[in-house]
């Protein structure tokens, strides 16, 4: 199981977010499609939402940093 991590650090604050805003839309179309019928590999979803927690994290990090 050995997943690459995601480069979170080489993405700026504008990436960050459409990159977030990306995988929240993704999510949404892959837990509605399993809904309806379910998905070959439904593990996907966990892996998207934790992807979703990581990108979420570093862009709080970020908003601490700033203000600190």
């Amino acid at each position: 199981m050995a997943k690459d991590k995601l480069d979170l650090k080489g993405l700026s604050d504008q990436e960050l977010k459409e990159k977030l805003s990306e995988e929240q839309l993704r999510l949404k179309k892959i837990t509605f499609s399993h809904a309806i019928t379910p998905i070959e590999n439904p593990m996907s979803i966990r892996s998207l939402r934790r992807q979703i927690a990581q990108l979420k994290t570093e862009q709080r990090k970020r908003e601490l940093g700033a203000k600190a």
